[in-house]
């Protein structure tokens, strides 16, 4: 896989949806846990693949800034 960014989304949805049940059933109210479960786990999503590309161009320029 050659954008092993792209792998983080379905992992903080599923991370996001996980967290709206469990909140959805101690409110007794589902459909909202799944909504914001949803809409947390995107934007989890969104922030864990900015970090591993930040990470990434960290990497890179460290690797190439010793050779010069």
């Amino acid at each position: 896989m050659k954008n092993k960014e792209a792998a983080f989304l379905p992992i903080g949805i599923g991370v996001g949806l996980s967290m709206g049940v469990a909140l959805g059933t101690a409110m007794d109210n589902l459909a909202l846990g799944l909504s914001l479960g949803v809409a947390i786990g995107a934007g989890l999503g969104v922030a864990f693949m900015g970090a591993a590309k930040a990470k990434a161009k960290k990497d890179e320029a460290d690797k190439g800034g010793g050779e010069g």
